[in-house]
Parts: C-alpha cells; structure tokens; sequence
C-alpha cells in the first residue's frame, strides 16, 4: 500500500550475475510469485535484472539466461536478492566489486532489503553491506568467505541470518527457507505456509547446517529422535523433560542428546523452545484468546515468559506481532516497503 493508500505490491528485484546458479535463481519466483492477498492481488512482483544492459546472461549450467531488464530495476526495489553465482574474478578472487556491478549496487535505494541466497553474501560482503554483522553462508565455503572478509562476523551453523534490512542464507536449498522466512515476515506464518504446501516444502526447517556436513553415517541399526520430536510437538503445552524426550527412544539422557544434536543441528531445549515460538505465533495470528493463555497453550507457562521469548526471536513484543499478522494486518503496509515493523 502506497502512502497515498493505492495497493502496490512489494518489489522484488533478482540480480543475475554471470556463472550464477539456475536453481537459486529460481527460488525468489517461486516463493514470492505465490503469496495473495484476500482479492486475489499478488502480494510481491518479481522482476529478474542484471548489472548491465538487458541480454544474456552465463549460468554454471549448459544453458544461459536472457534477462529483458537492466540494473535500473534496483532503483525501484523494495527488497533486492543476490542469488549465487561462481564466476571468477575480482568478486570472488579478490573480494571487491567491479566497475560494473559497483555501478549498479550504488543504484539501490537506501532503507532497501538486501538478501543473498549461498555465495551471493561476497556481493553484499564486497560492497561492505556486512561490516560488524553476522552473515551466513554455504558451510564448505564459509571459512574462505570468513578470511576474504574479516570484518564480518561469520556463522557456518545456520540456514539463515536476518539482520533486520540485510538477510543471508546457507547453500542452495537454504534460499527456500530464507525466502519463505521474508514472506513470514512481511505478512505472516498463514501466507508462508501456503507457500510452503504449495511448494511441498516444511515452511520451518529445524536446526542448522550443522546436520547437513558430512559425518560419518550413523549405524542404521540405531534409533533416532523423531518419535521423541514428535512426542513433544502433542505436548507443548505442558511441561517437557529432557529425560521423558530420552525415554521415548529409550535411550539415556547423554546418548539422546548427543543423538538430537547430530540429527537437528541443535540442543532439545533449544528446538522446544523454537517450536513453542511458532506455536505462539500461530495462536496469535489466528486466535483472540488472551496473552495469559496463548503463553499457556504454547507451553511458555506466563506472559512474561513469552515476551521475553518471541521479543529475543523475533524483535517484537506478542501485542505487536498480534497487531501487525492478524487477520492480515501487516499484508498491505507491508507491500510498498520493507519488512513489516
């Protein structure tokens, strides 16, 4: 919504870059090309550029791409992506910007989102975008990007960072969930989960990228945490054990938690906690049942609980989450800018 009240959708520029990858190039359209609002109006349009004039575009694939806009789109943009790319040169080499996509980034607006999918964090790294912040990035390339740029603060563990109006993601598949994390942020858990089903995808994925580096592989024989995982999501609202966790696997406390941290990427206090904020978020989106007994039934035990909780997770107090999602109170404000506050 403009500020002259006319609906607009919020603007999402893709920047294509020599050697880039077709399937991170493929994420932002189709988890933003989905979202709607109650009349059927996108709530994002997705535009593709490059940093030069309109034209061909390399990708690390046997095919390229030919983009019909050039970087004068980022002027125009609500929230900028850089997907990944593998070119060699002075961005990946060196780690500084060409003439060319300097020229380009400069275009962008300021207060604009900015978001890379894998290697596309060495564009927002090199135009100094990442400076004194935490920043992400595929784990096996995470060290190299560390020592290219020491100034930021780099962590290999996760599937995403969001840093209020700069965002990163770990590998390939990580973009679904930084993007499906955006569309929760701009207009709520009910539209990216519509998103996620109709992309057949979890629209949360638990833990890190810790789980995805290589290990040995665990001996099939042994059991996992998935009947305890699941054992704990029926029962959120009320007090969960370490040790009742471990018994549902009959395992013992040390072995259980050992086992749930190679398979999720986290500690079980860690993923209760995380399940229990999404459980509050949904039950303020979609319910009016009063603070005391939303913290109740996520399983927070009192409201002051769990503002201290989702205020540490997601920046906000319950009543301004539940101000900004209900019943799509954030979709509209939300469109012609950035992140809903």
């Amino acid at each position: 919504m403009t500020s002259d009240g006319e609906f607009r959708p919020h603007r999402v520029a893709v920047l294509a870059l020599d050697g880039l990858l077709p399937f991170e190039l493929g994420i932002p359209h189709r988890i933003f090309g989905r979202p709607r609002d109650a009349s059927g109006r996108h709530l994002y349009e997705v535009v593709t550029c490059s940093a030069r004039p309109p034209g061909r575009v390399e990708t690390d694939a046997d095919f390229a791409v030919h983009t019909t806009h050039g970087p004068e789109v980022l002027a125009t943009a609500d929230t900028v992506i850089v997907p990944a790319s593998f070119e060699s040169g002075p961005l990946y080499d060196e780690g500084r910007l060409t003439d060319e996509l300097a020229a380009a980034l400069a275009l962008v607006r300021p207060g604009t989102r900015l978001a890379s999918i894998c290697t596309g964090v060495y564009v927002l790294a090199a135009a100094g975008r990442l400076d004194g912040r935490r920043a992400t990035t595929h784990w096996a390339d995470a060290e190299r990007f560390q020592q290219m740029f020491p100034r930021v603060r780099v962590d290999a563990d996760v599937l995403f960072i969001d840093d209020g109006d700069v965002l990163t993601s770990a590998g390939v598949a990580a973009g679904i969930d930084l993007c499906l994390h955006m569309v929760r942020r701009d207009f709520g858990t009910a539209a990216a989960n519509d998103v996620a089903r109709r992309t057949v995808v979890p629209p949360h994925r638990d833990g890190g990228q810790a789980q995805y580096i290589h290990r040995p592989v665990p001996d099939p024989q042994l059991a996992t945490t998935t009947t305890a995982r699941a054992w704990a999501l029926g029962r959120l609202h009320e007090p969960v054990q370490l040790r009742d966790m471990a018994a549902q696997e009959s395992m013992s406390v040390r072995t259980f938690t050992r086992r749930f941290r190679e398979e999720t990427g986290i500690s079980p206090g860690q993923w209760l906690t995380q399940q229990r904020i999404e459980r509050a978020r949904q039950l303020l989106e979609s319910t009016g049942l009063s603070m005391d007994q939303v913290a109740r039934d996520a399983g927070f035990g009192t409201a002051q609980s769990m503002r201290r909780h989702l205020q540490t997770a997601l920046g906000v107090t319950p009543t301004a989450y539940r101000r900004t999602f209900r019943a799509g109170g954030g979709g509209e404000r939300s469109g012609a800018g950035g992140a809903a506050r």
